[in-house]
Parts: C-alpha cells; structure tokens; sequence
C-alpha cells in the first residue's frame, strides 16, 4: 500500500498519498515538514528543509498535486490555475518535481491566508 500523509494548512485537513519517487523518499525523511503559506494564484508554498535536484521536473501538474520546487527549496500545493497557466490548468513557475496527491475531494486552499501554518507529517 502506498505510503499515505496528513496534510494540514490552517483549518483545512486531507490525506495526500506519495508516488515511488527519490523526492517522496527525501520529503518521507524530512517529516514533519511545518511552514508558512505563501499564496501564488491557486498554488500554496513554503520553503523546507531539504535540498534536490529535478527528479521528472514538469511545470504542468494536476489539480491536488504536491511538488517539490528545486530552485526555491519549497513545497507547493496546486489547486487550480496559476499567473504562469495558459488555462485553467495549474502550472509551476519552472519546473516542479511531483512527489504526492491529495485523495478524494481537493480542498478549497482559497480559503488559507498568507502566513496560515501548513504541516505534512505522518498519517
């Protein structure tokens, strides 16, 4: 069974399950990874404390997709379109290394304010 995560950014809960990747194993060792959202059209990040390359880097993801950002050391959080997204899809800055995905229902991160505590720690 993949490896399953809580993800929790201010008053918002969801379990995010990793992909068999080298960033899923480096964010898996790094836990619990806590931060400070920062707000980039539909897409929360924060910086964290791990360092990696691009692993299959892309800079359009799903909807529920969480990546690593290696020029920025961050983790980031996509839930809908971005200022770099030619539609509706979410699209990263440069190229992102997706690492995990929210299951079930993407939650309304709109919601989460700036500064708001985000937290990825064990199921």
């Amino acid at each position: 069974m993949p490896e399953q995560l809580r993800l929790t950014a201010g008053d918002l809960t969801c379990t995010v399950t990793l992909l068999a990747n080298a960033t899923a194993r480096a964010i898996l060792e790094a836990l619990p990874i806590t931060g400070r959202a920062n707000r980039w059209g539909d897409e929360i990040y924060f910086a964290i404390p791990v360092e990696l390359d691009e692993d299959n880097a892309q800079e359009v993801v799903e909807v529920g997709d969480l990546a690593y950002w290696p020029p920025g050391h961050a983790l980031c959080i996509f839930w809908g379109p971005t200022p770099a997204s030619r539609s509706e899809e979410p699209r990263a800055a440069s190229p992102v290394n997706v690492f995990a995905h929210i299951e079930g229902e993407v939650p309304n991160f709109a919601a989460i304010p700036t500064g708001a505590e985000v937290r990825l720690e064990q199921a």
